[in-house]
């Protein structure tokens, strides 16, 4: 990506090579393959160097779009401070009410929109169930015909249910985005030579663990 410099100021973003007219001259997209930096510079076409220091993880935070500087000789690509995205539900309130904003069948105190939380749990439900489902045979085969189920599944099925319980309330209590995030961030609690990636969050059991 490359950026026109006219008089100081960048006058245009460039994603890919294409033909250009500079100063009432057209140059071929060629000139991208075949021109040298300073050639190129010399033109005003500069690189776009990106800064990516603080662009977040989209998963926790709302990045803003990039912005373009050029200072120094070169045009650098940044992003400002990005917003954590909200970790409990947004409610509908009275102003709401009153605007008209509540669609049919909801209303004031009713979720408007999920929060990190509420979905995070939602997962983890899932997960639970679609880990149990491998099993689910057993309790099937034993109502229909009274077989026992092996003493190591339902220690296993106990052990799903008593990890996403604990994996819930975990989320329920981060305090905020940031703790959320840090739940889910995997840190080596190894060694170098033997690491050991593992999160606050943990795992939820399966009959191979």
């Amino acid at each position: 990506m490359w950026g026109l410099v006219q008089d100081g100021s960048i006058t245009k973003i460039i994603n890919k090579p294409k033909g250009m007219v500079i100063n009432d001259v057209r140059y071929s997209r060629k000139i991208f393959e075949l021109w040298s930096k300073a050639e190129l510079e010399a033109k005003g076409i500069y690189e776009i160097e990106f800064d990516n220091s603080n662009k977040k993880d989209e998963q926790w935070y709302i990045n803003t779009n990039q912005s373009f500087a050029f200072a120094g000789g070169k045009i650098t690509a940044s992003y400002g401070s990005a917003t954590p995205k909200k970790h409990a539900d947004t409610l509908w309130t009275e102003q709401d009410k009153t605007d008209g904003f509540i669609p049919e069948g909801k209303d004031v105190g009713d979720v408007a929109v999920k929060g990190l939380k509420t979905v995070l749990i939602k997962n983890i439900k899932a997960q639970a169930a679609q880990i149990l489902q491998d099993t689910d045979w057993y309790i099937t085969r034993k109502a229909d015909a009274g077989t026992e189920v092996p003493s190591s599944i339902t220690t296993h099925r106990a052990a799903v249910r008593t990890k996403a319980a604990e994996q819930e309330t975990q989320i329920t209590n981060a305090a905020d985005t940031p703790a959320l995030e840090t739940l889910y961030t995997y840190i080596n609690t190894g060694t170098e030579e033997n690491p050991v990636m593992e999160r606050p969050l943990g795992e939820l059991p399966t009959l191979e663990s």
